[in-house]
């Protein structure tokens, strides 16, 4: 399914450039504010980046629709003490590819605000763990276990572009989907990430 999703992005950004003069090709990328909400105790928001390709298919003057392919890396910080440990700090890491599609409404000459749907496909899960015995710090990572490998979401903000085709923009997304997929718990866990980017599109 998840190869399927790409060819078809893949398959309309290549078809929309060939039918229309006014579509846009882009690059994008920038900071994630990324952290997981739900039964996860003190979680923190951890910072890390996004990096991708847009095409925005304009569809009349104040309206178009903007489907990306981004790579995001996302995840939360924890702390916590456990027996024998005087302090763990754990850094779970999720990368996701995630393809978005935007509806934007230009309320003013280059200034949009964007909503949409997103599904984002997670390739990879990995723990850094950083423990605290006295005076000594031990640090390991490990595979995580038990997130979901799917995981639907909406996308929520605002963009500017600059006539010589730099824009700038800045976009929450929400989680729908629990990440928990451990048969044993009933813990809700999602997604959620403040993207603030920088691109360029002609």
């Amino acid at each position: 399914m998840k190869k399927g999703i790409l060819l078809a992005a893949f398959a309309f950004m290549a078809f929309t450039a060939t039918q229309a003069q006014e579509v846009r090709l882009g690059i994008k990328g920038g900071y994630n504010l990324a952290n997981l909400t739900g039964d996860v105790g003190d979680a923190k928001a951890r910072s890390a980046f996004h990096i991708g390709g847009l095409v925005e298919v304009p569809v009349s003057e104040q309206f178009s629709v903007q489907p990306e392919i981004l790579y995001s890396s996302q995840g939360a910080e924890y702390t916590g003490s456990f027996t024998g440990a005087d302090n763990s700090k754990i850094t779970a890491k999720l990368d996701y590819i995630q393809v978005p599609v935007m509806a934007k409404f230009y309320a003013v000459d280059g200034f949009a605000l964007e909503v949409g749907p997103q599904v984002s496909f997670l390739t990879s899960a990995t723990g850094k763990i950083e423990t605290t015995v006295g005076d000594v710090t031990v640090n390991h990572e490990e595979d995580l276990e038990n997130f979901k490998k799917v995981d639907f979401g909406v996308g929520l903000g605002a963009s500017y572009r600059i006539p010589m085709g730099v824009f700038f923009g800045a976009r929450y997304n929400f989680g729908l989907t629990n990440l928990n997929d451990d048969s044993d718990s009933s813990a809700k866990i999602r997604n959620g990430v403040l993207q603030i980017s920088a691109g360029y599109s002609f």
